[in-house]
């Protein structure tokens, strides 16, 4: 079974770059306080590594 990650936003978008706003898009995220789970995988990873200033992450 694959691990799951549950990743939350918890802080703001605004004064990011456009980049950085499309990966929390591309997470699934864009308001502080949303979580949601993804798959663990190396897709995952490199987005969370670029937005890990943003969101808090958790296995699940």
């Amino acid at each position: 079974m694959a691990k799951t990650l549950r990743i939350t936003q918890v802080r703001s978008q605004i004064g990011q770059s456009q980049r950085h706003r499309g990966t929390l898009r591309a997470l699934g995220l864009g308001r502080i306080g949303r979580t949601v789970e993804r798959p663990e995988g190396p897709e995952t990873a490199g987005m969370l590594r670029k937005v890990h200033h943003l969101v808090k992450v958790e296995e699940s």
